[in-house]
């Protein structure tokens, strides 16, 4: 990715932070853990993409209103993600403040989550070994 607008200047600087947010917010551990359950997936990536675009247009200096008729909340709901009274919203603001420190370090994450999907496999490997040694022990039983 190009480099990031943190005070974003139209439309195309604007979807370049939103999506920047939502993708660094989408690979914090946390939440791919809360990804995990199919049955809070959509809501967990919904309420996280309408944060990250409610964040990226206040940075551009559109008000509470113009954000919730662009976005089709209500102006409650973009004044929670803002004030982090959500947890995406929460989460949404901290990987803007990791951004404005760091830059987006997604290849960090990613190497993380190969190195953890790599475990995972070794010791499925592991436990179906032993499911076959289990098997050939009570057979012999």
């Amino acid at each position: 990715m190009s480099e990031i607008p943190l005070s974003p200047i139209g439309r195309e600087e604007i979807h370049k932070l939103e999506s920047a947010l939502l993708v660094g917010s989408i690979f914090r551990r946390e939440v791919l853990e809360a990804l995990r359950n199919p049955e809070e997936r959509t809501t967990w990536v919904d309420s996280l993409a309408v944060a990250a675009a409610a964040l990226a247009r206040e940075k551009a200096k559109m008000s509470v209103t113009q954000i919730a008729e662009e976005l089709g909340r209500t102006e409650a709901t973009i004044r929670n993600h803002l004030q982090g009274k959500t947890k995406a919203g929460q989460i949404v603001r901290e990987t803007y403040e990791r951004l404005t420190r760091e830059g987006l370090k997604i290849e960090t994450q990613v190497a993380e989550l190969e190195e953890e999907r790599r475990k995972r496999e070794e010791l499925e490997k592991k436990l179906g070994e032993l499911k076959s040694q289990l098997t050939r022990l009570l057979e012999s039983l």
